[in-house]
């Protein structure tokens, strides 16, 4: 007789870890929809004063989305103001499921809507963290060369 392993089935599907998940190929929503939801995200920032906007194109590089927003803005409360119109334009736009992780006065605040991602940085935290180098085209160009 073999002797089974300690344990509840709950417990052994939590120490086996999450299902993964089969990776996204089209986008949820049509790209004109994107292109929609992106235009309506890149004037609320440039609207609020943002600085240095920049859109990136993830489709087929990543399952977590298709589109991401980069912003900078100078000021706590500047960044909860970009965050907020954010959220109540994507809202009226159609888009209810949106995500704020911190608004409360942070160096970087990321909203989830869905297949499109917005990260709003102080200039310090953009810099560090260099979204634009691990997601921009430029690093395409650059692996696709041979040597």
């Amino acid at each position: 007789m073999i002797p089974t392993p300690p344990g509840t089935p709950r417990k052994k599907a939590v120490a086996a870890g999450p299902a993964r998940r089969k990776t996204r190929t089209a986008p949820a929503l049509p790209v004109e929809r994107l292109d929609e939801l992106q235009k309506i995200i890149v004037t609320c920032l440039e609207d609020d004063k943002a600085e240095a906007v920049l859109a990136i194109d993830l489709a087929g590089r990543a399952s977590f989305a298709d589109r991401m927003v980069i912003a900078t803005g100078l000021a706590d409360r500047q960044i909860a103001a970009m965050a907020t119109h954010l959220e109540e334009k994507l809202h009226k736009a159609g888009l209810k499921r949106i995500q704020i992780e911190g608004s409360g006065g942070s160096d970087w605040v990321l909203i989830d809507a869905g297949d499109i991602v917005i990260h709003l940085f102080k200039p310090e935290a953009r810099a560090m963290y260099g979204l634009e180098r691990m997601w921009g085209s430029d690093l395409d160009e650059e692996t696709a060369e041979p040597g």
